[in-house]
C-alpha cells in the first residue's frame, strides 16, 4: 500500500503500557504505540508516524474503556507534557511502572527477581519541589507563555495552575506570568527554575539580556509578597545571584536519621520530598548496616544517602563527579556533626574510580547514577567483591543492562527489587535493586 493510501485512522486493542506511558497494541501486523490509551481498552486512534518496525498514534475515541481510567484533575492534561498518566488510577500507575521494570529485567538483563518489594510511594499531588518552567513570547497565542513543554511538541503549554507542583508555585502561575510580562525583556526570559525546601522556596530567572534596576525591584517585590527568594541567572549555574525577596536557606530534613541537608536553588535534589524520605529509609534498610559497616556511596551528590548511611555505619567513602557538590556534601556533613565520611571527586564513568578506591574494602555500596547508568562503576565494585549493592535508578533500561553484567559476569544475584513513585502521574520510573554475592 502506498503512503498516500495508508489510512489516517485505525482501531486496536491495547495490551500494555510502554516506558513512555503509551498504550501498546497491534494493528496490521505491526506494533503501535498509542498515546492516551490504557491496557484493556479498544480505541480508535490517529496515526502520527509510521515506521518499518512500529507505528505511533494518538487516541481519538475510547470504544471500550478500562475500569482503571479516571478523570484527570488537571484541565491542561493532554496538552501539557508535565504529566502523561493522570487518566490512570494511581494504584494502576504503580503496577504499570513495576511491569516496565520487570520486563526490563526479563528481556534486557535476562534475570528474574523473586522478591519484589512493595512500591515506595508518597503524595501524588503538590509533591514537585523542583521544576524548570519554559517561557516564550508567542504573539499569535496572546503573548508570553509560561509552563512545561507540550506533550508532543517543543512548544510551551501555557499553564494557569499545576496540581503536581508544590502549591507555593503551582497555584501562582498566573501571578508569575504577570510578573514576567511586566519586566523590560519578557522575550529574553527563556526559563524559570523553582526550588523548594521544607521552609523556604526560590525562583531563578534565566535571562539573555541584562535586567534593569526596575526589573530587579519588581522581582524583589514579588518575592516579598509571595514568600520567594528571587535569583537571576545570566549564564551557567555559577552566575546565579540573589536579587531580592525573602532571603532563604534552602534545606530539607530526613528526621528518621536526624539530618538536614542544605542545597542551592539550582542543585539537584529528589523532587518528591516525602517519597524521598521513604526511599532513603528503604535503601539504608537494604544495606543492612551496623556499627562496623564500611560503605561506599557513589554519585553521592549533596549527601541525600551519604548522611543517613553515616548515622548507621562506621564509615562512608562518598564519591561524586562534580567538585561543587562534593564541597556542599562536606559542608552538610560538618553541619550535621558527622565526621565518619571521606569525600572524593572522580569521573565515575572512567578508570579513575578504581585508582581512587585502591585497596579499600567495603561491606556494602550504594549507587544512584544518572540515566546513563553505572556500568563502569559496577565493574569496579565487582572487582572489589563488595558483597552487597543497592542500586537506585531512574532508567529501567540502564539498570537492567548493569544488572545483567553483575549477574552474568560479576558473580552477583538479583536479590530484591521495587519501584519508587518519585514522579506520580508521569511516565518517569525510579527503581531500586539489591544485588548480593558471596565473598
Amino acid at each position: 500500500m502506498s503512503a498516500r493510501r495508508m489510512p489516517l485512522e485505525a482501531m486496536c486493542v491495547i495490551a500494555s503500557l510502554n516506558h513512555d506511558g503509551c498504550g501498546v497494541g497491534h494493528c496490521d501486523g505491526k506494533v503501535v504505540f498509542v498515546d492516551g490509551a490504557l491496557p484493556g481498552e479498544e480505541v480508535r486512534f490517529r496515526y502520527v508516524n509510521r515506521k518499518r518496525r512500529f507505528d505511533t498514534g494518538v487516541a481519538q475515541e475510547i470504544l471500550v474503556s478500562s475500569p482503571q481510567r479516571v478523570t484527570p484533575r488537571c484541565a491542561h492534561f493532554g496538552v501539557c507534557g508535565g504529566c502523561r498518566l493522570q487518566h490512570l488510577d494511581p494504584v494502576a500507575q504503580l503496577a504499570a511502572k513495576e511491569g516496565v521494570v520487570r520486563e526490563a529485567f526479563t528481556h534486557i538483563a535476562r534475570v528474574e527477581c523473586a522478591d519484589w518489594a512493595a512500591p515506595v510511594a508518597g503524595p501524588i499531588f503538590g509533591y514537585r519541589r523542583k521544576a524548570r518552567l519554559g517561557a516564550r513570547v508567542v504573539d499569535k497565542k496572546g503573548g508570553l507563555l509560561v509552563g512545561f513543554r507540550e506533550r508532543r511538541h517543543s512548544y510551551i503549554a501555557p499553564l494557569s495552575l499545576c496540581h503536581t507542583l508544590d502549591a507555593r508555585i503551582g497555584q501562582r502561575l498566573i501571578d508569575l506570568k504577570r510578573l514576567m510580562e511586566g519586566l523590560s525583556c519578557p522575550e529574553a526570559l527563556p526559563q524559570v527554575e523553582f526550588a523548594a525546601g521544607d521552609e523556604a522556596a526560590a525562583l531563578v530567572f534565566r535571562h539573555l539580556q541584562d535586567l534593569t534596576d526596575e526589573d530587579v525591584r519588581a522581582l524583589a517585590a514579588f518575592g516579598d509578597a509571595h514568600g520567594f527568594a528571587m535569583y537571576a541567572q545570566a549564564a551557567g549555574p555559577e552566575s546565579v545571584q540573589w536579587v531580592g525577596g525573602r532571603p532563604a536557606r534552602l534545606s530539607y530534613a530526613l528526621p528518621a536519621f536526624d539530618v538536614e541537608l542544605a542545597f542551592g536553588p539550582t542543585d539537584f535534589i529528589q523532587v518528591n520530598g516525602e517519597t524521598n524520605k521513604a526511599m532513603v529509609a528503604q535503601a539504608v534498610d537494604w544495606l543492612t548496616l551496623n556499627g562496623e559497616s564500611r560503605v561506599l556511596d557513589l554519585y553521592c551528590g549533596l549527601g541525600n544517602f551519604t548522611l543517613p548511611i553515616a548515622r548507621r555505619a562506621a564509615s562512608v567513602f562518598a564519591v561524586e563527579g562534580a567538585a561543587t557538590l562534593v564541597d556542599k556534601g562536606r559542608i552538610n556533613a560538618r553541619q550535621n556533626g558527622l565526621d565518619n565520611i571521606e569525600y572524593a571527586t572522580a569521573d565515575l564513568d572512567g578508570t579513575v574510580l578504581a585508582d581512587i578506591l585502591g585497596e579499600r574494602r567495603f561491606d556494602a555500596a550504594l549507587l544512584d547514577p544518572p540515566r546513563t547508568g553505572a556500568l563502569a562503576a559496577v565493574q569496579v565494585l565487582a572487582g572489589l567483591k563488595v558483597p552487597r549493592l543497592v542500586y537506585v535508578s531512574c532508567n529501567p533500561a540502564t539498570l537492567a543492562r548493569d544488572v545483567q553484567w553483575l549477574v552474568q559476569c560479576g558473580g552477583y544475584r538479583l536479590a530484591r527489587a521495587g519501584v519508587v513513585d518519585m514522579f506520580p502521574h508521569t511516565h518517569h520510573i525510579e527503581a531500586m535493586a539489591l544485588l548480593t554475592r558471596e565473598s
